[in-house]
């Protein structure tokens, strides 16, 4: 009760949410991955990098604060019941962001990115559309994608990494990829689904209390990990065989390291999989996201086929 009473007289005096509460509410720590994703599209098309300083800045802005952090507000304000159980203390649930300000940063966002898109051209444009309307898909009702274990991790998997990297091609090249392009970046984004399976194990409880059929809800935390880590690992070890195939036997050497050494932290994170998701995320996610600019570097050698 002593802390509900002196909370509240804050929630009451603030007119809107105060800086810290807003940044905080977009969490830039989750803005990494789509701008890595967008820079290796930009990188795989091969021209210099002097020669598109300005498109890939642009566009690694727009991939990250801009489309994800907007994708971070809606789902926040779409979870703010579930949230209330998991995390008490993120920005809505504790009033920080009160009333509807969680859905005005979200919707202000949404106009925000897609003026920016234009400015990336009609390519551009066309994915920034297609980024925005995957964001709401995953957490608005009434389609609500995250309620799905499968659906929901597949299409963030898709808009986290396979979406930008084709972006960061398609914004440079001003066309579509090329089949190596699209193949590496489609595997990379297929793998993801791994990454964002044991993301959802830090809200295990609550998304049993709501109903979201997260994999870990749904086979139980052990089997999901074990699905997550065969996931990440096969979509590398595909990439490494094209790369072979491509006769590039350098790069794909270096994929599989990396593969094998995850495959080793993985065995850590199975003895304790809730607990260790958030560990394996941190040292297993950045050997991936490793392999993909290293998979990047490589299609600059292979041609269109």
């Amino acid at each position: 009760m002593s802390m509900t009473t002196s909370e509240q007289p804050h929630v009451q005096r603030s007119a809107g949410p105060d800086w810290w509460a807003a940044l905080t509410l977009i969490k830039p720590v989750t803005w990494f991955p789509p701008m890595w994703a967008y820079l290796c599209g930009v990188v795989s098309v091969g021209v210099p990098l002097t020669d598109v300083m300005g498109l890939a800045l642009l566009g690694a802005v727009l991939a990250g604060p801009l489309v994800c952090g907007m994708s971070q507000a809606a789902n926040d304000w779409c979870d703010r019941f579930v949230d209330a159980v998991n995390e008490p203390n993120r920005p809505i649930p504790s009033g920080r962001i009160p009333g509807r300000w969680g859905l005005y940063i979200a919707l202000g966002m949404t106009v925000l990115s897609l003026l920016v898109g234009m400015l990336l051209g009609p390519w551009g444009f066309g994915a920034t559309v297609v980024g925005v309307l995957a964001a709401w898909a995953y957490s608005v009702e009434p389609i609500r994608l995250k309620r799905s274990g499968w659906w929901g991790p597949l299409l963030v998997g898709l808009s986290y990494e396979g979406l930008p990297w084709i972006t960061g091609v398609v914004v440079v090249a001003q066309g579509a990829p090329s089949l190596p392009v699209a193949a590496v970046a489609t595997l990379y984004a297929l793998g993801a689904f791994g990454i964002m399976t044991l993301n959802d194990f830090k809200a295990l409880e609550g998304d049993r209390l709501h109903g979201v059929r997260s994999l870990p809800v749904v086979l139980g935390p052990k089997r999901a990990a074990k699905l997550a880590a065969a996931v990440m690992a096969l979509a590398q070890l595909g990439v490494a065989g094209l790369l072979l195939l491509w006769d590039q036997p350098f790069y794909s050497i270096a994929i599989t390291t990396l593969t094998i050494s995850q495959i080793f932290a993985m065995r850590v994170l199975l003895r304790d999989p809730k607990g260790r998701a958030p560990w394996y995320n941190a040292v297993g996610v950045s050997m991936y996201v490793t392999g993909m600019m290293i998979a990047a570097f490589a299609l600059r050698n292979v041609g269109g086929l």
